[in-house]
């Protein structure tokens, strides 16, 4: 009979002609030291002190690039429930073809919905306050596709503009600085004027405030205004022409690749614009953000895994004795490597 020994050391000198993958007795006395008491108490202090700060880390980094991502996405929604994904526009703010421009944005595979605008700089005037807001001209049916502000109206509703009656939708920051109320008129001043023997004077209109809305971007609540497209052609005198053509795409990421394959299908002098490039500021500065955030909490994250290092050094030494024993009984040293990497593996 072979002595018990004399088998066990065959058995672990086959091992060095096997693959290189985990076998069961690494696994076994890696997880038996992880679970044996400790003669150096001080590495496990280490040890779990590097847990605690792994834990803590990625913690941290998970919450800290959630609201992040949350925050974007919330701008994101807010920004495009006013702006379009894309935007076609004449020069001189004014597009003749905008028909054809719309049937050929309609052949596109990724546009949703195609609507008209006019847009231009104006006053409103209500009692003794004056204010300056962009007047957007919109089709209600048609803006209802591309946009959501109908989903933000604080007081009646987009379909109440109707052609020829001159009403207004006013942000809700615009309607409180001129102190007016839905069914209140304003008076807006367009900067084209009137010539008349006594000179030229701007153009003067009344409008009916018919809703309010809130999106909750500053900048569109105190300034911006709806009106009718219909009446914004004949109040800045654009006869059937408009300023340009809102789209609404599948994928709003794909907005920049959607915008540059419109610009070479169309005709004249049509410029190509899309959300990205109006609002850049916002989410250039919200992304830089996101990466140093991701930079520093993965610092903190490498710390505590710098910390888990320097405890298994200490924990080879300390088991020095031990893998002696293993080498003698003929362990491969890639498989005393492995033991020590379960363990590290079960600290993190």
């Amino acid at each position: 009979m072979r002595p018990q020994g004399s088998v066990t050391l065959r058995r672990l000198q086959d091992t060095r002609s096997r693959d290189t993958s985990l076998q069961p007795f690494e696994l076994f006395i890696g997880l038996r030291y992880t679970r044996a008491k400790r003669r150096n108490h001080f590495i496990s202090v280490i040890a779990l002190i590097s847990m605690l700060g792994i834990a803590l880390g990625v913690t941290a980094l998970i919450v800290v690039l959630s609201v992040m991502n949350g925050f974007q996405k919330e701008l994101r929604t807010r920004i495009l429930g006013v702006a379009s994904h894309v935007q076609i526009s004449g020069p001189g703010n004014r597009l003749e073809s905008w028909l054809e421009v719309s049937e050929i944005a309609q052949k596109h595979p990724d546009v949703i919905a195609v609507a008209p605008f006019v847009m231009a700089q104006s006053m409103l005037s209500f009692g003794s306050a004056v204010q300056g807001a962009v007047i957007r001209g919109i089709d209600p049916q048609a803006e209802s596709r591309v946009a959501d502000v109908g989903k933000h109206m604080k007081a009646g509703s987009l379909e109440a503009l109707q052609p020829g009656e001159f009403g207004i939708v006013l942000g809700a920051e615009l309607a409180r600085a001129l102190t007016v109320r839905p069914g209140e008129t304003v008076v807006l001043i367009a900067p084209q004027g009137q010539v008349t023997p006594a000179g030229i004077l701007p153009r003067l209109r009344q409008f009916r405030v018919v809703g309010v809305f809130e999106v909750g971007m500053y900048e569109y609540d105190f300034g911006l205004a709806y009106i009718h497209i219909a009446d914004a052609q004949r109040l800045y005198r654009l006869d059937d022409a408009v300023s340009g053509v809102r789209l609404r795409i599948k994928d709003l990421l794909d907005a920049p690749r959607v915008a540059r394959e419109l610009a070479q299908r169309l005709p004249g002098q049509a410029f190509v614009s899309d959300w990205t490039r109006s609002h850049a500021n916002f989410f250039r500065a919200v992304e830089i953000e996101k990466r140093v955030m991701f930079i520093i909490l993965t610092l903190i994250v490498a710390v505590a895994a710098f910390n888990i290092v320097s405890a298994l050094v200490m924990a080879v030494t300390d088991k020095q004795a031990d893998i002696a024993i293993l080498r003698t009984l003929g362990a491969a040293p890639g498989s005393v490597m492995k033991i020590f990497m379960v363990q590290g593996a079960s600290w993190a």
